[in-house]
C-alpha cells in the first residue's frame, strides 16, 4: 500500500512537471512582457519621473493619477476609445461573420475573393494609413469627395475628413474596419467550417430553413468563436495608434486622440514618463477589466444554456 501510495505521488510529481515544462515558456513570456512591464508602469506612475531632469525623483502617491483623469485631454481620449470600440466592433464583427458565411459557399471564385478581404491584413498600417490619406483628401479632387458627389448627383458639399471633427473619428473608423475585417473574417471561417454539416442536414429535414438554421445551428456552434473575436478585437480597439498618429495627430480639438497616443504623446515629446505611466496601468486595467466581464457574460451563457 505504502509503495502505491508512493508511486502514485512520484507519478503525480511527475505530471506536473511535465505540465510546468509545457507552461513553462507561455508563463515566462507572460512574466517578462506583460506583468514585468506592469509592474515597472505601477511603480513609475507613482513618482515625479521625467526624462532629462537634473530633479531628483519624489514618490507622489496617486498625484500621477489624479492630474490625468482631471486632464481633459485624457478624458477625451477615454471617450473616444470607447466610442471607437462601441462601434468598430459589432460592425468588424458583424460584417466578418456575413463574408464567412458567404464566402464557406461554393462560390465561384471563393479562394480569389478570400485573398482579396484578407489582403488589407497583410499591409502595415502605415501603408494603409497613407492610402486613405488619399481617399480622404479635402475638396472636389479627393476621391471619397468625389463620389459623394457623384452619388448625391452634385448636392455634396466636399468635405475635410480629417481635419472636421465630426468626420475625423468616423473617418479612423471606417478605415479600421476595411483593414481589420479580413483577419476576423479567416478566424470566422474557421469557426463555420467547424460546425458539423450534419446538424445542417437534420435542421433541413425538420423543415428549417436559412434563417432558422443561421439562429439554431450557426450561432450557437460558432459561440465560442464570437467571443474570440469579440474580445481581441475589442483590445485592438483599445490599442489604438496607428492610425490616429499618422492621419490627425489626435485632432481636429482632441476628437480623435487616444489614450495610447497620449500616453506616447507624454513619454516622448514632453519626457513625462510618470505621466505616461499613469495612463498605461489605467488602460490596462480597462482592457482586463472589460476581458473579464465578457467572459463572465460568456459563461453565464454557457450555464443557461
Amino acid at each position: 500500500m505504502g509503495n502505491r501510495s508512493r508511486q502514485s505521488g512520484g507519478f503525480l510529481t511527475g505530471r506536473t512537471a511535465e505540465a510546468l515544462c509545457l507552461a513553462g515558456p507561455a508563463l515566462l513570456g507572460l512574466l517578462l512582457f506583460v506583468a514585468a512591464p506592469f509592474a515597472i508602469a505601477l511603480i513609475l506612475s507613482l513618482t515625479n519621473f521625467r526624462m532629462g531632469t537634473p530633479l531628483e525623483t519624489q514618490f507622489v502617491g496617486l498625484e500621477q493619477y489624479r492630474r490625468i483623469l482631471g486632464d481633459e485631454a485624457f478624458r477625451r481620449a477615454l471617450l473616444n476609445n470607447a466610442v471607437f470600440a462601441l462601434v468598430v466592433v459589432p460592425v468588424q464583427t458583424g460584417l466578418a461573420l456575413g463574408l464567412a458565411l458567404l464566402l464557406n459557399r461554393q462560390l465561384r471564385g471563393r479562394v480569389l475573393f478570400r485573398t482579396l478581404f484578407f489582403m488589407p491584413v497583410v499591409f502595415p498600417m502605415a501603408l494603409v494609413a497613407v492610402v486613405w490619406q488619399v481617399l480622404l483628401a479635402p475638396g472636389p479632387d479627393g476621391l471619397i469627395n468625389s463620389l459623394m458627389g457623384i452619388l448625391t448627383f452634385g448636392a455634396w458639399t466636399p468635405r475635410d475628413f480629417l481635419r472636421d471633427p465630426q468626420f475625423a473619428l468616423p473617418a479612423i473608423m471606417l478605415m479600421s474596419i476595411w483593414q481589420g475585417v479580413g483577419f476576423q473574417m479567416v478566424i470566422m471561417l474557421a469557426g463555420r467550417q467547424a460546425v458539423p454539416e450534419h446538424l445542417y442536414e437534420a435542421a433541413s429535414v425538420e423543415g428549417a430553413g436559412a434563417w432558422r438554421q443561421f439562429l439554431h445551428v450557426t450561432l450557437p456552434g460558432m459561440k465560442n468563436t464570437i467571443f474570440f473575436v469579440v474580445v481581441v478585437t475589442t483590445i485592438l480597439a483599445f490599442r489604438l495608434f496607428d492610425q490616429v498618429d499618422i492621419l490627425t495627430q489626435g485632432g481636429p480639438r482632441h476628437a480623435t486622440t487616444t489614450v495610447m497616443y497620449e500616453a506616447v504623446r507624454a513619454t516622448f515629446a514632453e519626457a513625462r514618463v510618470a505621466r505616461a505611466a499613469a495612463m498605461t496601468v489605467v488602460f490596462f486595467l480597462i482592457v482586463v477589466g472589460l476581458a473579464l466581464v465578457q467572459r463572465r457574460l460568456m459563461k453565464e451563457e454557457r450555464e443557461i444554456t
